[in-house]
């Protein structure tokens, strides 16, 4: 009996072990998952996407600018040699690969070593918490701050692999001077890869993980030296290299070879509009490029952008009666539209106010936008010499005046673009309608709220920017088809995966035969405009423009060249960013066309530029205008002999124009009579003259305008 009584006991002993052992591993794994699902609440999975920095490159895989957060450029695990990880592991959690993200040895140790010495000489953080307290914690200073760095530390080993979590480290990093990441911090000190990195290197970077700023190479090299053999000697210790290894790379100099980043200011125009062009075919913020590892391909050249850049400095192309004159250059390239030049201040920084993109007023150098080309479109009726009046009184509900107030009553359509007159512009852009010239430049992606005469000569209430005069002029350039300016020709995301790329999509704005005839005309405009000779000799077309100051007469406010060459496309501007009684301009549109010039020039003498326009196959020739004039010098006598017995010549002095035909007529009463034409010649006989009318007349006439000139003096035949 005493026996079963014993055995019951110990039976009911031994259930309640069994019941506080299964609680205590109950309540063990309920508080580890508990951990784990607090670890869960404390990760955010966002972290784990590394900011990466965005590179902007020529084709030529030249980098232009950086955009980044934190300046880092993320390695695969595979490009990491073993003996830059285990120089991590060894000087910063030599159990990495044993623990499960809390290292209970280290921690007893580092605990111990604190009480003998009664404060905190050790830490026991393993990678794994070093990297969530990184990730997750680095602006928590709370007392709860390890525990939570313990359970991320223990959810993140249930959620990565050993060689995830380091990967995740090794790029996560600072290494000091604005670097991030092993990659980054290998080409920063050592210009050369992560790949590439010797012992003795990769000793030296991971001695910088416990304070990148104190053993800094750059500020403290001899603590670096010291840090980097202190991890050699680790490395050896947990038998990773070997004593002579040790020694050899010891004995080593830092062997710094700092990749020292040359300030670019002259690119900082291009790259704010690669921003922009960025967010709008892509919706890629800001924000987001300088985190996402972008390579983003555009097309600018750099020696342009340089050559613009330098000019913009001088300050003999900017006159204005007070300092801070102001100026904009954007060139594309006509062939695809490719923006490879753009300058938006003469002392542009990076989020100033772009000036490539500010709408302004273009004056005349909108006139053959506006109205020529759209005229030249109803070839039914106007053609480059229809005759157009230019007399004050013509446009009587816009009073207008040309620049030099001289007019001609009429003149032919050439003329007046080539010598820029108001008064036939504003008349010519009436006829044609204002609602049809619009619909000109809608297909110009230029969107006009104005409805008067003044957008002929370019007064509009908003304006109109560089870019898009680029893009309209471009059209004259390219057989009359438009194509947008761009900046970014390819864009890869960080895994190198092609995810835009640019397709040059041209439509037609004017024929090839308009636009042919525009490039004729603006060709001499470019060489007829008024002013000193240019300093670029090869073929240019373009048109000047100058806008009248608003509260200063007789100055002006801005100042434009915009046009073309059969290589680049280009426009100017110069002007104040405020117009007010205190900022006018001291020069007008030839300092814009000067400063193109000299920048073409420049450019020619690096890669020359094309010495003419080709004409495209099945267009018409255009013939400059024929000038003529009041013939002088006429003279008449009889000539005896021949056929006709009698007969009278006619001579006098010849123009220099060979196509000019002269009329001869006889003065009479009444109406005077045409006897006959010559073309190029200096006289004309008329046949059986003894007894007819004695009294004669020439006139120059223009086969092309259909003018005649003033009558000659009179003769009589002797």
């Amino acid at each position: 009996m005493g026996k079963q009584l014993e055995l019951i006991k110990q039976n009911k002993l031994l259930k309640w072990i069994l019941i506080i052992l299964a609680s205590i591993i109950g309540l063990a794994l309920f508080g580890y998952a508990l951990i784990i699902y607090l670890g869960s609440q404390i990760v955010n999975d966002d972290a784990f996407l590394l900011a990466e920095t965005t590179t902007i490159e020529t084709s030529e895989g030249e980098v232009i600018a950086e955009l980044y957060e934190e300046n880092r450029k993320y390695v695969q695990m595979e490009e990491i040699p073993s003996h830059v990880k285990d120089a991590y592991i060894a000087i910063e959690d030599r159990r990495f690969y044993e623990h499960a993200g809390i290292d209970m040895k280290s921690v007893i140790r580092a605990v111990y070593k604190d009480v003998i010495a009664m404060s905190k000489v050790e830490g026991a953080s393993t990678i794994t918490q070093q990297l969530a307290k990184n990730l997750f914690l680095y602006n928590d200073k709370t007392w709860t701050r390890k525990a939570k760095e313990v359970m991320a530390a223990l959810y993140m080993e249930r959620k990565f692999s050993k060689d995830e979590i380091l990967e995740l480290y090794l790029n996560e990093i600072y290494f000091g001077h604005g670097v991030y990441g092993i990659e980054t911090a290998a080409n920063f000190y050592f210009s050369k890869r992560t790949k590439d990195l010797s012992v003795a290197e990769g000793a030296l970077l991971a001695g910088l993980a416990k304070a990148p700023n104190g053993y800094s190479p750059i500020n403290h090299p001899e603590k670096a030296i010291e840090r980097r053999n202190l991890v050699l000697a680790s490395m050896a210790d947990a038998g990773f290299i070997s004593t002579e290894i040790k020694q050899l790379e010891q004995g080593k100099t830092l062997g710094l070879q700092i990749m020292e980043k040359e300030t670019t200011p002259w690119t900082d125009s291009y790259v704010d509009l690669v921003i922009k062009e960025a967010h709008d075919i892509q919706d890629l913020s800001i924000d987001y490029l300088k985190r996402g590892g972008f390579r983003i391909v555009v097309g600018i050249d750099d020696d342009v952008q340089r050559i613009v850049y330098d000019k913009f400095q001088e300050d003999e192309y900017f006159p204005g009666n007070t300092d801070g004159v102001e100026g904009a250059f954007v060139m594309m390239e006509e062939e695809t539209g490719k923006v490879v030049s753009a300058v938006g201040g003469r002392s542009y920084r990076l989020g100033d106010l772009n000036r490539v993109t500010v709408k302004r007023q273009p004056g005349s150098a909108f006139k053959p936008l506006a109205v020529y080309g759209p005229a030249l479109m109803h070839d039914d009726h106007y053609t480059p010499y229809s005759l157009l009046p230019d007399e004050q009184s013509v446009n009587r509900n816009y009073l207008v005046a040309n620049v030099d107030q001289s007019y001609q009553k009429v003149v032919s359509l050439y003329d007046s673009l080539v010598t820029s007159k108001n008064v036939p512009a504003v008349w010519l852009f009436n006829q044609i309608g204002i609602d049809y010239a619009k619909g000109f430049l809608e297909k110009m992606d230029m969107h006009i709220d104005d409805e008067g005469l003044a957008i002929a000569l370019g007064g509009l209430s908003e304006g109109v920017t560089p870019l898009n005069l680029i893009e309209g002029y471009r059209t004259f350039a390219s057989d009359g088809k438009l194509a947008k300016a761009y900046t970014i020709e390819e864009i890869y995301d960080k895994n190198h995966k092609l995810i835009y790329k640019k397709e040059t999509e041209e439509r037609e704005v004017f024929t090839p035969q308009v636009a042919w005839m525009m490039t004729e005309m603006l060709s001499k405009a470019a060489d007829s405009t008024a002013g000193e000779a240019g300093t670029f000799s090869k073929a240019m077309a373009g048109k000047t423009g100058t806008t009248q100051h608003p509260l200063v007469e007789g100055k002006a406010k801005d100042a434009w060249f915009v046009g073309y060459t059969p290589d680049y496309v280009f426009a100017t501007w110069t002007g104040y960013d405020k117009s007010d009684e205190e900022h006018f301009l001291t020069g007008g549109s030839m300092y814009p066309k000067r400063l193109t010039e000299d920048i073409l020039s420049k450019i020619d003498s690096l890669k020359p530029l094309s010495h003419s326009f080709e004409k495209p196959n099945d267009i018409n020739e255009l013939e400059e205008p024929v000038r003529i004039a009041p013939v002088t010098n006429v003279k008449a006598n009889y000539e005896f002999g021949g056929l006709s017995i009698v007969r009278a010549r006619i001579t006098w002095e010849r123009l220099e124009d060979n196509r000019v035909v002269y009329r001869v007529y006889e003065d009479r009463e009444g109406v005077d009579r045409r006897v006959g034409e010559v073309e190029g010649e200096n006289e004309f006989i008329i046949n059986h003259a003894l007894f007819k009318h004695n009294k004669y007349y020439v006139v120059a006439y223009d086969p092309l305008t259909k003018q005649e000139s003033l009558k000659s003096e009179t003769v009589e035949i002797d």
